[in-house]
């Protein structure tokens, strides 16, 4: 690409600063703490101790033990700072904070990849559609169907709508294949990634191209997509100007997902009825009993050729997320790479609880990729959240993919998917500071 021999020519540069920072943090102390460079170590390392051991507390208790924990969590940096402060070295700490962060800095842009490695790649429409048809949940995000018109503002670009009202449950898939054959030649919905999900596989049954319009409460799907979450009316631009996107589907048992199959401790959540508006606190407050091993049934797992043993709870994605984030909150670099992301969580220690909270770099924390999973337990049936649904389904439960199976059809100015972070590999970062990178870096 145009832009690859530019980035190839800075990206030594920006290693070489990282080092030279990273230099400048430890030469501050050195210089100008001596001596008290060993006690600041050596205070540093206990607040960290006593960190992990909170962080820990904090998981695995409930109620005031656990904001207890919470606040020695947030505490003991504090008092790190306050003996800085006492010692006449605080100006010297932050110093070299500053000069680690900014080596840090250094080293993600030197490391950043190219953005043909994380934008999916867009199609042209030959033509609008003629026929669309969309289905709208007047309830779902808390009422943002009525909220921005979605119904009288897709009527107006010539859209059949569908309102899911009553309160009986409607069969979504009757809807959608009805409207397929009734001479629909597009299929969208209004409505939350469960709802995204049944319709998307009617949509990928037939070949039709599917809109995501973002009036569900979370929008995952519609994030990974890089349409606009704060304005659900915006999506409607994909029927006069849009752009196709090919992604992939999973497929777990006869059902689509578009985003994760959860299961164990992670399907638990899912049907607990905050986790829609709260998933991180949902997370927390079954955490104290995973940590117990109180959580049946007991799943085993096999990812490709691998086996991942005995987790308490399991996530199967559509694509692999960025990082490996426990409440299950991160983001998909792209949706088109044809595997399956496997975040698995086996905690048998408090050191793996805490370690948690670092994400993918957590002993207690597996990743993987294949593109078929099972999961088979000790019980006839195995409780899955997919795509924030709750189900039981018979053992073993099969996961696989479906590459490019799904056409969407996307604004053609919209937000974008951000830059995915990225990591530091100091051995790679070594290499591009030194001489010889104009041979090896492409």
């Amino acid at each position: 690409m145009p832009g690859s021999v530019p980035r190839a020519r800075w990206r030594p540069w920006l290693a070489r600063l990282s080092f030279v920072l990273a230099g400048v943090a430890v030469a501050l102390l050195i210089a100008f703490a001596g001596l008290k460079s060993a006690a600041m170590l050596a205070v540093g390392l206990a607040s960290a101790a006593v960190s992990l051991a909170a962080a820990y507390w904090f998981l695995a208790e409930r109620g005031a033990r656990r904001w207890l924990s919470l606040a020695a969590f947030v505490l003991s940096p504090v008092s790190v700072i306050v003996v800085f402060v006492f010692a006449g070295l605080l100006w010297v700490a932050l110093a070299s904070a500053a000069a680690w962060l900014l080596a840090g800095v250094a080293a993600r842009a030197c490391m950043a990849p190219a953005s043909s490695d994380w934008r999916m790649p867009e199609l042209q429409v030959g033509r609008p559609a003629v026929h669309p048809f969309l289905i709208m949940n007047p309830r779902s995000g808390g009422g943002k169907v009525t909220k921005f018109g979605l119904k009288h503002a897709a009527q107006e670009l010539g859209a059949e709508v569908f309102m899911i009202e009553g309160p009986e449950p409607a069969d979504i898939e009757a809807v959608a294949r009805g409207a397929v054959a009734s001479g629909a030649d597009l299929l969208g919905v209004a409505g939350g990634d469960g709802t995204q999900a049944l319709v998307a596989g009617v949509a990928a049954e037939h070949d039709l191209p599917f809109v995501v319009i973002t009036a569900g409460t979370r929008n995952h799907f519609a994030l990974d997509l890089g349409l606009d979450r704060d304005n659900p009316a915006a999506c409607l631009a994909a029927l006069t100007d849009g752009v196709d996107l090919c992604v992939d589907l999973g497929i777990i048992g006869n059902r689509t997902f578009v985003n994760n199959a959860s299961f164990g401790a992670y399907a638990e959540i899912v049907e607990r009825p905050q986790y829609r508006d709260d998933k991180l606190g949902s997370t927390l407050d079954l955490l104290p009993d995973l940590l117990s091993g109180q959580r049946d049934p007991r799943l085993t797992i096999t990812a490709g050729d691998i086996q991942l043993g005995q987790p308490q709870a399991i996530l199967v994605a559509n694509n692999p997320y960025e990082t490996g984030d426990i409440a299950g909150l991160g983001r998909r670099t792209r949706l088109d790479q044809g595997i399956l992301g496997v975040v698995s969580i086996s905690v048998r220690s408090a050191k793996q609880a805490a370690g948690l909270l670092r994400g993918a770099r957590s002993a207690g924390l597996n990743l993987a990729t294949a593109t078929e999973v099972v999961i088979d337990g000790d019980t006839p049936a195995i409780r899955v959240g997919v795509d924030g649904e709750s189900v039981c389904l018979p053992r073993p439960v099969r996961c696989a993919v479906r590459p490019g199976a799904l056409r969407v059809r996307v604004p053609r100015q919209r937000p974008g998917v951000r830059a995915p972070r990225a990591r530091i590999n100091w051995v790679r970062l070594l290499h591009l500071a030194g001489p010889s990178f104009g041979r090896k870096v492409r």
